[in-house]
């Protein structure tokens, strides 16, 4: 059976990083289709009782450091758990991500996810600012009139759909992936994905 997969995710998200490449390589072997959906954390966490970092205990802030540092290591994926543009808004490469996924599709858009995302977290770079947008979309290889479009209102709007939907699926945090209606939360469910997606 081919699965559809809903990916909801946060692009400043240093979980998101740690299992795009994972879940994107599960896809290809599964043969899953994947909705990639981008949504506005900031609009989630009102409604699921999740807190902004800077607002969260001092000890949930720490142990999220080291579980960073123990994730990082176990898949040998480059990380720096502190980086130099972070906390950043998450929304301008968001909503680039979506006006990919509208106009070249869920190939293109799973791969600049994977480009925005390291750049975070492995290279040092401001996903917020436009001149890394335009030079992700020039790595990997995509139109740079995105980045126009990007800012325009039927992607916000396309954006906005995004984050509703992930609201009305219950989703909570980043990344997340559903599946026929079933949701699992976080990168360390992907083993549970795979089990779903090979049924």
């Amino acid at each position: 059976m081919r699965h559809t997969v809903d990916y909801f995710f946060a692009p400043q998200s240093p979980w998101t990083y740690l299992g795009h490449e994972r879940f994107a390589a599960l896809v290809r072997e599964t043969g899953a289709t994947v909705r990639v959906l981008p949504m506005d954390l900031g609009k989630i966490f009102p409604l699921s009782g999740g807190l902004p970092l800077p607002k969260r205990a001092p000890q949930r802030q720490a142990y999220r450091l080291l579980e960073l540092r123990r994730f990082s290591e176990a898949l040998g994926v480059p990380l720096n758990p502190e980086p130099r543009f972070f906390p950043v808004a998450g929304d301008p490469a968001a909503r680039l991500i979506t006006a990919v996924a509208m106009h070249d599709g869920a190939d293109a858009a799973m791969k600049l996810t994977g480009a925005v995302t390291a750049a975070v977290w492995a290279q040092e770079r401001d996903i917020a600012d436009t001149g890394t947008l335009a030079a992700l979309l020039a790595e990997c290889g995509l139109d740079a009139a995105r980045l126009g479009q990007s800012e325009q209102s039927d992607v916000q709007v396309r954006y906005d759909e995004q984050t509703q939907a992930a609201i009305d699926a219950s989703v909570f945090g980043a990344p997340s992936y559903v599946i026929e209606g079933e949701l699992f939360w976080g990168q360390d469910r992907l083993d549970f994905v795979a089990r779903k997606l090979r049924t």
